[in-house]
């Protein structure tokens, strides 16, 4: 390594090192050493110091403990020299980050610390291949117009942007926003703070997908950091300037693979032991600093081209455009607007044939800013069945909003489609609707769709006239679909999706058991085992039946064992507590026995508090999330509640006795009507949820007065 680059990060260390202990000391003289310290809405205590050392800092007493661990030569047994240095340098701003948000003054702007729900909500993108890379970004760009072009490019491949840090007050959030770029997570740009301190934040969120995905426990340094290293794909961007303690800082990340990519005169690095091609690379022309940086990580991002004005990338997906953006808006409270797509004879399918009907974006009288909208897609395929057709047409909303100044809201005859003045500057009009969707279904659909037909209709006596037949089609699809249950089919279908991460877990779904992350039913199932036979959706025969209270099937139970490395001798599909089925860490609740009230309790993942069973979610799901079988434990989905198979071997929805409100008023009304199905009136208002009680007592005593259901059934254990 360069002389001058490991004398500046020494320096660097020293300052940070030196600045920790002298800030602690200042808050031991006024506070004391017991007093308590963390980080917001984060059950991962100091994050990164957490997931490599296995320390929960919970007082300042703690903060003193953590210094004098990595002020030590080697401290992480595995790695020498500079790795052992840059980790010290990380786990010295963490500390300093910790302290500065007790004192209530971090961050200087910006969103600072990352709470777990938002890396959740991140996670499945990042694994599932829509967020290719995490770009942690230093400083603002040479002037605004590179600052956006940078942003712009980096989001049409898939690459999150994490800001931090100014130059004399200069920040790359203020270039954005000075051209009316929007911040926040469903646009793929987070602003953390506007001193440097704050890129910390993009450490510790990164420190804590081992332990969520990975399956990981808190100490395991080298798994974690090797995983990182390997699954999370990111680089650190320093531009414009920087001293010892940013570059510090830069050369820290290392330890996490992340090489350092930079517009500034620093002598270049080939491979160390911990990045897996460059470590640091100069790149002082703008427009190939994304490639430059994409090089140096060995990203190869899903980048997409088609014959249209606008940049086109799943990261553009949640771009908001506002009313004072605003060239055309179709559909919303001002006009109708549907989206329909239908299978159909072959000789009724041109395909690649793309039709407007009615006014377009270039032939609006002035001040028509208001359209009426029918989006019409016609599909062959030999493939292809009238099941599929619900599950292709909710892929619009994701294809439009993959286009850059393109918003699309809702589905079905419930639509809203904006388009920003910025995109129709650059050229876009309605026929781009068309390419985009005669592109992606031929993209990602091709096993089952073999021609596409786009027809757009703007005028509103055609959009009226085509309306009820529309609505005639999702009334039969939703009779369709309502009438699917169980016992109606003679299979059901595995799902491996998370056996990357949890190898010996197997979700078998069935029409009315949907996969316990949310995002896949029977149906999509059904669909993706036709697309790609040998993917990771496999349809099983039901064949003999074993219990058909627990839901057990022979050739069900012999798949499971299979596919479970022979760890799963068993699985009951409507069962908590005998042989339930497993569990990775994907889960949008975990429902949880209460033995002493006879009931179940369901926690989602934004709850953060306690529940009555006298663990959090992040507690119970260290339990669960292993891909073992643990009776009385279960992962699920939201939407499993509403189930008419919801734990029926235990009794069903009679059983539940706790949730969160925020959960219980998303899914009310769902289950008042639930509950009337089953002649449960008010059972709604006999759920208790952290308003009414938090501990166990307090449980029994509200479940008392409100006589519920489940104090008059059978023990469930």
């Amino acid at each position: 390594m360069p002389e001058t680059l490991a004398q500046l990060s020494e320096k660097g260390r020293a300052a940070l090192s030196n600045l920790a202990r002298q800030t602690l000391d200042k808050a031991f003289s006024l506070y004391g050493k017991e007093t308590k310290i963390s980080f917001p809405v984060t059950n991962y205590y100091l994050p990164l110091i957490n997931s490599i050392l296995n320390v929960k800092v919970k007082t300042l007493a703690d903060l003193a403990f953590i210094l004098d661990e990595v002020e030590k030569d080697e401290f992480l047994p595995f790695a020498e020299g500079i790795l052992n240095k840059g980790f010290s340098v990380l786990a010295c701003m963490e500390v300093l980050a910790a302290l500065a948000v007790f004192n209530k003054g971090h961050p200087l702007q910006g969103s600072g610390f990352i709470p777990d729900s938002m890396l959740r909500s991140l996670g499945l993108k990042l694994i599932d291949g829509r967020v290719s890379a995490i770009a942690v970004i230093l400083g603002p760009a040479k002037d605004v117009d590179s600052a956006v072009s940078l942003i712009r490019e980096f989001k049409s491949r898939g690459i999150v942007s994490l800001l931090a840090g100014n130059i004399n007050g200069n920040t790359m959030e203020g270039q954005l926003k000075s051209r009316g770029l929007e911040l926040g997570l469903d646009n793929g740009i987070i602003a953390l703070g506007s001193d440097y301190l704050s890129a910390i934040y993009a450490v510790n969120f990164i420190a804590r997908f081992p332990l969520i995905y990975g399956n990981f426990q808190a100490g395991q340094c080298q798994q974690i950091i090797d995983y990182i290293r390997k699954r999370i794909l990111a680089f650190c961007l320093l531009l414009g300037t920087a001293d010892e303690e940013v570059i510090a800082y830069g050369l820290g990340v290392m330890v996490l693979g992340m090489p350092l990519i930079t517009d500034l005169s620093l002598p270049q690095l080939d491979k160390i032991d911990a990045t897996f091609i460059e470590a640091l690379v100069v790149e002082k022309d703008y427009k190939k600093i994304p490639s430059r940086c994409m090089l140096a990580r060995g990203i190869k991002p899903k980048i997409i081209n088609m014959e249209m004005p606008l940049s086109y990338a799943a990261a553009f997906e949640g771009e908001k455009v506002r009313h004072e953006e605003l060239q055309v808006e179709f559909g919303g409270k001002a006009n109708l607007s549907f989206e329909l797509l239908v299978s159909q004879e072959e000789a009724k399918v041109e395909d690649g044939r793309i039709e407007v009907f009615g006014p377009d974006l270039d032939s609006l009288e002035r001040g028509n800013r208001f359209l009426p909208l029918a989006v019409v897609v016609n599909v062959y395929g030999r493939k292809m069945q009238k099941d599929f057709e619900s599950m292709l047409e909710r892929q619009i909303d994701r294809f439009i909003n993959y286009a850059c100044g393109i918003m699309h809201e809702g589905q079905r005859d419930n639509s809203l489609i904006r388009v920003s003045c910025d995109a129709f500057s650059r050229g876009f009009r309605l026929k781009d609707l068309g390419v985009i969707l005669h592109a992606m279904f031929h993209r990602e659909y091709s096993a089952i769709i073999d021609k596409v037909g786009v027809r757009l209709y703007t005028d509103k006596a055609d959009v009226d006239r085509l309306l009820s037949g529309a609505r005639e089609i999702f009334s039969l699809r939703d009779k369709r679909m309502l009438g699917l249950t169980d016992e109606g089919v003679g299979t059901y279908y595995s799902c491996l999706i998370c056996q990357s991460i949890t190898p010996n877990h197997v979700c078998i779904l069935t029409p009315q058991r949907p996969g316990l992350c949310g995002a896949y039913s029977w149906l999509d199932a059904k669909i993706s085992s036709e697309i790609v036979p040998t993917g990771p959706n496999q349809p099983i025969l039901k064949g003999k039946p074993l219990d058909l209270r627990l839901g057990q099937w022979e050739s069900i139970n012999k798949y499971v064992r299979d596919k479970s490395n022979k760890t799963i001798e068993k699985v009951s599909i409507y069962s908590i507590v005998d042989s339930p089925q497993t569990s990775s860490g994907y889960f949008e609740c975990i429902l949880a026995v209460v033995p002493e009230v006879k009931g179940v309790m369901v926690v989602n993942r934004d709850y953060p508090g306690m529940t009555p069973c006298g663990m959090s979610f992040s507690d119970l799901s260290a339990l669960l999330r292993t891909g073992a079988q643990v009776p009385g434990l279960l992962g699920i989905s939201k939407l499993y509640i509403l189930s008419r198979k919801f734990i029926s071997a235990e009794g069903g929805l009679k059983r539940l006795v706790w949730m969160p409100k925020e959960l219980k008023k998303l899914l009310g009304k769902e289950i008042e009507q639930a509950a009337l199905d089953i002649g449960e009136f008010g059972l709604l208002e006999e759920i208790a949820d952290e308003d009414d009680a938090v501990s166990l007592g307090e449980l029994e005593s509200f479940l008392s007065k409100a006589n519920h259901p489940s104090l008059c059934m059978d023990p469930l254990i």
